[in-house]
């Protein structure tokens, strides 16, 4: 069993797997097999009817797998988590024991334009709404509260602008109010912040970024804190009733893994978000190396951030990592170590001079991705985000003049070098 009280590069390496007993094996195997033999019916009868944890399927559990999902959830102090086939998976893996139709979210306003295309249009069709408010307005946020609201949603660091948000704030909110506090932390992962230290209920992670690093795979985890009390009311039945597929099982009586057990159970049994065990071997592979690369990133994005503010071209920068920030104080509180590597800048050149900057860059790539080992760039208001309303792409910090940077581990130098010829094309100074 991992000792969580191990520093966090230590469980970044070794959390979550033993060496495999039959072989020895110190890396986590690729257990690239569908199902799993049983020792007899006796043992067939108790995995299925959850009185023995152990694995069956690889659509519920994989060997692999589960070890990513123990690892992240070691990172994160959490009591245990699932990981599934994507960041999207993870919101909807996350929100399917909470919800039920005619129950809604109160979600930040600040999110990824995918995460707000999901939540105000997709989730419908399961009968769930949800509200978008400024987190920063605590009383707006307590007023979108009413009797079928099920969960508090925000990013601890915001996709694209890099917004840190005021977590301990909303988790005493959602704490009042019986509900659990849903954090995307995505961009800041757990090397910056851990969201449950400041109160919040579930952790989602989009995989496909820092976690792995490389581009290379698609992935997400969910991970419970194991501290909320799904029976204090009647508000969760999927987790505090009887479980008619089990024979009346009550999840809640599992304790802290109450959340987690009913998403392999149920969840990933039905949804099927399952993610494959070479995927997760690949992201277990990052992870040993998060602490190491989210230095340079952090290191690396506070240079380029400085080194754009003092540009005639730029208008606004957004990073968090700087004194002019509106997020700098709240930074210092919620993500000491830094304030990421995800930032936007707004042009004074206006969209043309966005479009521009984008087709001159050489050393970054222009992809729909963040959280690589290289720098990449996008225009949120012509793709992430196009798909909304001029009032919510400004909402999201994605305006028409606004181009999103993901800052990666190389030079620093040629980092600024690039960029310092790409916004002399781009004029607009």
């Amino acid at each position: 069993m991992t000792d969580t009280t191990q520093g966090f590069d230590t469980l970044a390496v070794h959390a979550g797997y033993e060496p495999d007993p039959a072989t020895g094996a110190r890396q986590v195997p690729i257990y690239q097999s569908t199902a799993y033999v049983f020792r007899d019916a006796d043992h067939a009868a108790k995995l299925f009817n959850l009185e023995e944890v152990g694995f069956i399927y690889s659509r519920l559990t994989n060997p692999t797998v589960g070890a990513l999902a123990n690892r992240v959830a070691a990172l994160e102090g959490a009591a245990g988590g699932i990981a599934c086939s994507s960041g999207h998976a993870a919101q909807i893996m996350a929100l399917f024991p909470l919800m039920a139709p005619g129950r809604n979210i109160v979600a930040s306003s600040r999110l990824y334009g995918g995460t707000i295309t999901q939540f105000s249009q997709t989730i419908r069709r399961f009968g769930w709404s949800a509200s978008f408010v400024d987190t920063d307005d605590l009383a707006a946020v307590e007023a979108a509260i009413d009797e079928d609201t099920r969960a508090l949603f925000c990013e601890t660091i915001a996709n694209p602008g890099g917004y840190v948000t005021d977590l301990d704030a909303l988790a005493e909110i959602a704490t009042r109010h019986g509900i659990p506090l849903i954090v995307d932390n995505t961009t800041a992962t757990p090397y910056l912040c851990r969201p449950i230290e400041h109160g919040a209920t579930l952790v989602v992670h989009s995989a496909t970024k820092y976690l792995t690093g490389n581009g290379t795979v698609t992935g997400g985890v969910v991970v419970d804190s194991g501290t909320f009390d799904w029976a204090a009311s009647d508000k969760f039945p999927s987790l505090s009733e009887p479980e008619p597929a089990y024979h009346g099982t009550t999840f809640a009586a599992l304790g802290p893994m109450a959340f987690t057990f009913h998403s392999i159970a149920v969840g990933l049994r039905d949804l099927g978000m399952t993610m494959n065990p070479q995927g997760a071997h690949y992201t277990l592979m990052g992870i040993e190396t998060l602490g190491l690369r989210m230095e340079r990133h952090i290191a690396n994005a506070r240079r380029v951030a400085e080194w754009l503010e003092g540009h005639d071209a730029v208008e606004a920068v957004t990073y968090a990592g700087l004194p002019s920030s509106p997020s700098y104080e709240r930074a210092q509180r919620i993500v000491p170590k830094g304030a990421g590597a995800l930032f936007t800048i707004s042009l004074k050149g206006g969209y043309e001079a966005c479009v521009k900057l984008v087709s001159a860059l050489k050393l970054f790539s222009h992809v729909a991705n963040l959280g690589d080992t290289r720098s990449l760039v996008i225009h949120p208001a012509s793709t992430t985000h196009r798909q909304l309303e001029a009032d919510q792409q400004i909402k999201a910090g994605a305006a028409p003049n606004v181009v999103r940077l993901s800052i990666g581990i190389e030079t620093v130098e040629d980092i600024i070098a690039d960029l310092e010829q790409a916004l002399a094309q781009a004029g607009g100074a």
